[in-house]
């Protein structure tokens, strides 16, 4: 495990990885989505306790519950992508710190303390987003991570019987290369780092 990944794996999810906006016409099977939940909730979450659900939306009627929570710039783009991912937490994934983390009483840690659950579920659920996105980079696939919705609005459309709230959206499928933007400058080490 002390091995660094071959630079082709690194140009694969990193360098030359882009946020895709427009998709080819290609289906993202049943079997892909299984398999690019299997890499990604090996991701390390803190004390084990993985709050991100997700939903999988791949057909017109999904789509349609979706589409009057997007906002217009994500509109077309989100219509268009073989699936979209809504990305959420379960406000009472503590309950399930007994079986994810069983050596201390990890869920005695948020019972009583809305606050921290939150805080927990959001940090965690957003690192699970992370996830994701490198899975489906390694499998072949390309994403267009979005926050750009109505939150309260899928909240009640998609988790109206259930304690799930959504985080973001994720567009998942085969990007068109062709369709790019110009990739966008990043910060330097210097701007975004420090070393003590």
């Amino acid at each position: 495990m002390n091995e660094a990944l071959t630079p082709e794996a690194l140009q694969r999810l990193f360098l030359n990885a882009r946020t895709h906006s427009v998709w080819r016409d290609t289906p993202v099977t049943e079997a892909k989505i299984r398999e690019i939940y299997a890499l990604l909730r090996m991701g390390p979450t803190s004390a084990n306790c993985s709050p991100a659900r997700f939903v999988f939306i791949r057909t017109p009627e999904g789509k349609a519950r979706l589409k009057p929570a997007l906002s217009a710039g994500n509109l077309d783009k989100t219509m268009s992508a073989p699936v979209t991912a809504i990305v959420a937490w379960d406000d009472a994934f503590y309950d399930r710190l007994p079986e994810l983390f069983p050596w201390a009483d990890a869920r005695a840690w948020f019972t009583g303390s809305p606050e921290l659950v939150e805080e927990t579920a959001m940090r965690n659920s957003a690192m699970q987003a992370g996830y994701l996105i490198l899975a489906c980079r390694a499998l072949g696939l390309d994403t267009g991570p979005m926050s750009g919705f109505d939150r309260d609005r899928v909240d009640r459309e998609f988790f109206a019987d259930s304690l799930w709230k959504s985080n973001l959206l994720i567009n998942i499928g085969y990007g068109d290369e062709q369709c790019l933007h110009p990739r966008l400058p990043r910060l330097g080490f210097e701007d975004a780092c420090q070393l003590m």
